[in-house]
């Protein structure tokens, strides 16, 4: 049988389960003949828009003989446009805009040489799935255009999960196999210059918007290809946002707008998808547009505002193994760059060495993160950053440089209801002794408990302890409220 005579019949066994539509001929019978007529024919237009409703929904969700056929029917069309289109999908002289009407252009042709019968929400249905696996990510595509949605983990080709609200919830999207989710990977990869293969099965790479995406395939991922993105906000997070949401108070907004603007080093910390670069971005927000920034990043993220801003971006190595520029490279490049910022959207290795140099001899007012679970803790996963640059360095020493290059720390923390909400802001005072001491200004009152949805209650709290920076503010003409270091001023 064709494909048409099996869509049709599928169709058809659809059509047959559902229920008659009854028109109410009561309300005829008592009418005039000329309204009769009338409300015959809207009876008649009402039961025909109803009746092509049902068969749109019906062999697409209720008949899985009809579901087969549109499978084969859009593979078949994806052969055929790929045969019409060849290589002017990768031309450079379309724009995006351009491309897209072109190959749809095309994609109607195609599917109209099938001469398959389609109701008008079946074929617009299979045009989005066929340009989203031509030009999109496939299947995924669409929660990547749904702003709800801000994770996509695709686990293997068959098991999708996706993230709202801070929740992760399993979706029935599969891919149609293996090599789809190749080709989905291979696409995102190749736009940003990067590679995946049997001999480099790992990337980190991002998309257009500057989504972050973490692609790995067999055999380092044993049940199939793994694809993880994170997706970059559309709009620019401002500290507003962040207060309406509840990650941080107008007075830990305050205060750290007086510690970027009085060029104090800032360290923002936390556990994997806490939101630091979200955080490390609305911090920079507070430069002053007259200064030069320079930015360091594994893969771009950040959205400064302002203008005079250079991006710096790190390179993998090539095929032959070389030609790599790392974070420390750009780090050391960026000095004699004559920053005023330096903004490093996250230190994981050697560079960290490098950053704390610069920050010791006149780069003041440096931004960065860490991965780590509370103040303390980000203390000393930088001296242990410190020590893989390779340099033989005694422990005080590494803490003298730790102690006297970063002055305020920010934690940031996912908490169980899936809030991302400041848990500290921790003053660096120097050393004691061989320990290096620190002094909560602001801490999350996890007493308060949680609502009956189990969202916690609490907010951001200051100590009462006034930090000792706050001098430095005075000195600058940085005025600063000292009630918001009080806990009456917390209440406001």
């Amino acid at each position: 049988m064709s494909l048409v005579d099996r869509l049709r019949a599928a169709r058809s066994d659809a059509d047959t389960q559902l229920p008659p539509i009854a028109a109410p001929a009561e309300h005829v019978a008592d009418q005039s003949d000329a309204h009769s007529a009338s409300l015959g024919i809207r009876i008649e237009a009402q039961a025909a828009a109803e009746s092509d409703a049902r068969l749109s929904a019906a062999p697409i969700h209720g008949s899985v003989a009809a579901s087969q056929a549109l499978r084969e029917l859009k593979e078949k069309a994806t052969e055929e446009l790929f045969s019409r289109v060849g290589s002017r999908i990768a031309d450079s002289s379309l724009s995006e805009t351009e491309l897209h009407a072109y190959v749809r252009g095309e994609l109607r042709a195609v599917v109209s040489d099938q001469q398959v019968p389609l109701t008008s929400g079946e074929r617009d249905r299979l045009l989005d799935e066929i340009m989203d696996d031509v030009l999109g990510l496939g299947p995924i595509q669409r929660y990547l255009d749904d702003p709800a949605v801000t994770e996509v983990m695709v686990n293997r080709s068959d098991q999708v999960y996706v993230e709202r609200q801070g929740q992760l919830f399993p979706t029935e999207t599969i891919f149609t196999s293996e090599d789809q989710l190749r080709r989905v990977i291979e696409r995102i990869v190749s736009r940003v210059g990067r590679r995946i293969d049997e001999s480099s099965p790992l990337v980190d790479a991002r998309l257009s918007d500057g989504s972050r995406v973490n692609a790995i395939i067999p055999p380092l991922a044993v049940n199939g290809a793994a694809l993880t993105i994170r997706k970059f906000s559309r709009e620019a997070l401002t500290v507003q946002k962040l207060q309406e949401l509840g990650t941080l108070t107008s007075e830990m907004a305050d205060l750290l707008r007086a510690c970027v603007e009085a060029r104090m080093n800032v360290i923002v910390s936390g556990g994997t998808g806490t939101g630091k670069t979200t955080l490390l971005n609305v911090l920079s927000g507070f430069i002053p547009s007259t200064e030069r920034i320079v930015t360091i990043e594994d893969a771009v993220e950040l959205q400064l505002q302002q203008d005079h801003v250079i991006r710096l971006e790190s390179r993998p190595p090539n095929i032959e193994g070389r030609g790599a520029i790392t974070i420390r490279d750009l780090v050391r490049n960026s000095l004699r760059m004559r920053p005023d910022r330096i903004v490093v959207g996250e230190v994981r290795g050697g560079e960290t060495l490098d950053m704390l140099q610069a920050m010791n001899t006149g780069h003041d007012g440096s931004l960065s993160t860490v991965h780590a679970n509370s103040p303390r803790d980000a203390i000393a996963r930088l001296e242990t950053l410190v020590l893989m640059a390779g340099m033989d360095l005694p422990l005080r020493a590494i803490r003298e440089q730790v102690s006297s290059a970063v002055n305020v720390i920010v934690q940031l923390t996912r908490l169980r209801d899936g809030t991302r909400r400041v848990t500290h802001v921790t003053e660096v005072q120097g050393m004691e002794g061989d320990v290096v001491t620190l002094q909560d200004a602001f801490v999350f009152d996890f007493g308060a408990g949680v609502d009956a949805n189990g969202r916690f209650l609490g907010r951001p709290v200051p100590t009462g302890v006034r930090p000792r920076f706050v001098e430095r503010f005075a000195d600058l003409g940085i005025r600063i409220s000292p009630s918001i270091f009080s806990f009456a001023g917390s209440r406001r």
